[in-house]
């Protein structure tokens, strides 16, 4: 704290403790802001979901009202995967080619689930516009997503990113998809069913 002596007139007064007060707030903002920084690149770095981990436990209903939760699919592989939106470009062609390719990956005792934070209105009408045949799961609050770290925003609109998660039938994440290219995702997801499958 710096201290001025001496007579000082009521402006020079009000331009000082302006100063001072600035000073004060610059020694506090800066290790607050540290302290904050180190806190969140800590907590990241310690709750990373990885391949290997026990994948995140919920229970959301789909289309149809009907409940889903990861353990009724215990002793099968699942294909969870969190995409933005229904009935936008790339979440559609993504739905599509599971629809197409369901077969095959349901002959590898697999369960495809998808989840955005769409209501399950707007997943009826999705799944009834495209003939999806497997369950869409309204996660509308973006509670699963957010453990499955594929939650974010713009602004204030919450939305699912587009990330894919291979869960063995023992609950464990055996692998994880933060990239998807939409046009080969379903292809992909079948040839590392396979290579999984076989280890």
């Amino acid at each position: 704290m710096v201290l001025f002596y001496g007579r000082i007139d009521t402006e020079d007064k009000t331009t000082l403790t302006k100063l001072n007060m600035l000073r004060l707030s610059i020694h506090l903002i800066v290790p607050i802001t540290l302290l904050i920084s180190i806190t969140m690149f800590n907590t990241l770095s310690a709750n990373t979901l990885e391949a290997g981990y026990a994948a995140p436990e919920f229970q959301l209903n789909d289309q149809n009202g009907t409940a889903h939760s990861l353990d009724q699919y215990r002793g099968q592989w699942v294909v969870l995967y969190f995409y933005p939106k229904n009935d936008t470009p790339g979440c559609t062609k993504q739905a599509c080619a599971f629809r197409d390719d369901y077969k095959v990956i349901n002959a590898h005792d697999t369960q495809v689930l998808g989840i955005s934070v769409d209501t399950s209105e707007s997943h009826a009408e999705f799944a009834e516009k495209y003939n999806l045949p497997f369950p869409l799961l309204a996660d509308k609050q973006g509670h699963v997503a957010k453990r499955y770290q594929a939650l974010t925003s713009l602004g204030f609109i919450k939305f699912a990113k587009r990330h894919t998660f291979i869960i063995d039938p023992s609950g464990i994440i055996k692998m994880i998809y933060r990239k998807v290219d939409v046009t080969t995702h379903s292809e992909q997801i079948i040839a590392d069913l396979k290579k999984l499958q076989s280890e």
